[in-house]
């Protein structure tokens, strides 16, 4: 909404009533917007920040950033995932070994799952029937199901599996072992180990891109991300960031997110401070947005305007507008954050 009052209409008007309720209606546009003539974008989204240090996940509106509340959850909050239709939130309690359901409507705890020893990172399947879960203190990918709130098998990888992806289908489940820097191929099926293929040091997330045919797999050390074939689980290429961000000195990656067009792919940076974006096609990075300290999580806005920044370090959830291509705000969280994932209101 725009005021439509003009100081040329106020001039001419010589009424000293009028003149004074005329301000006044100016004032009350310009609270209600945030600035003089210019409406606030309306709010379509909440975004969910899991902060690690605090046990709670802090929510946040996404087109203000204001603070509307919290979800006391259980010990070390920090991977997070949303039910395919959007009504459930789900919360890897990872020192209290855990997975925590959220209603997203109310904010009410609705069930709470023994997910196995440590879980980190964790996938839902499309289908919304199951959970695939990263175990890191036991080198484990658990297959949970959760209808019946039971762990259906358990395979073994490499220690300290953290990323975890899995195909569209349901075929193939990639997860990624960070201290033996490899990645896992494993049946979606059977849970059967496929193959365990190295990759950069300390592996972190596994994208599946066109159409689940290739997987992305991020290298948080060495700055990379390895591309595979889901079919062949062939290496076909390495995208290094290091030589594209020269000026940096820590080059990251860590998290990865795609819009649905597959367009654009954004890539947390880590301990650089910011998000890269990367056109898919090229594999060139066409921006980058700077954000707090150690970049660890990062989520898009249901309509994809904006996109979310969880900082460690600085505490903070950077809010990106990814129309105009600029950063929109800070928002001062504390707390270690360590993911973030926006629900529709």
């Amino acid at each position: 909404m725009e005021a439509a009052i003009s100081e040329q209409q106020i001039a001419r008007d010589r009424n000293p009533g009028e003149l004074i309720r005329c301000w006044l209606a100016l004032v009350l546009v310009t609270l209600a917007t945030g600035s003089c003539g210019r409406a606030a974008s309306p709010s379509n989204d909440l975004v969910f920040v899991s902060t690690e240090g605090s046990n709670r996940v802090d929510i946040v509106d996404g087109a203000s950033g204001r603070i509307e509340g919290q979800l006391a959850t259980g010990l070390r909050p920090r991977g997070m995932a949303l039910s395919p239709d959007g009504k459930t939130l789900y919360v890897a309690a990872s020192n209290s070994n855990r997975i925590e359901a959220w209603s997203v409507a109310d904010r009410r705890r609705e069930r709470v799952f023994h997910s196995g020893s440590d879980p980190e990172r964790f996938v839902v399947s499309r289908d919304g029937s199951h959970l695939y879960i990263a175990n890191e203190d036991h080198s484990a990918v658990s297959f949970f199901d959760i209808a019946s709130g039971a762990i259906e098998r358990e395979v073994k990888v490499g220690p300290q599996p953290e990323g975890v992806g899995v195909s569209p289908d349901g075929a193939l489940v990639v997860a990624t072992s960070e201290t033996a820097s490899t990645a896992h191929f494993i049946d979606g099926r059977s849970g059967k180990l496929l193959d365990s293929i190295p990759v950069g040091s300390r592996p972190r997330f596994v994208l599946f891109l066109d159409g689940g045919r290739r997987v992305w797999v991020s290298s948080e050390q060495r700055g990379t991300i390895s591309i595979f074939d889901a079919g062949t689980h062939r290496l076909v290429q390495t995208l290094d960031l290091v030589p594209q961000f020269p000026d940096v000195e820590q080059v990251q990656a860590v998290e990865m997110r795609a819009t649905r067009d597959e367009k654009r792919v954004f890539v947390a940076m880590g301990r650089s401070n910011q998000v890269a974006e990367i056109d898919p096609k090229t594999l060139k990075v066409v921006r980058a947005f700077p954000t707090g300290e150690r970049t660890w999580g990062i989520g898009l806005s249901p309509d994809e305007s904006r996109l979310y920044a969880a900082s460690g370090l600085s505490g903070t959830l950077t809010i990106v507008d990814l129309v105009g291509n600029r950063v929109e705000r800070t928002v001062k969280l504390g707390g270690k954050p360590w993911s973030a994932i926006a629900a529709p209101r």
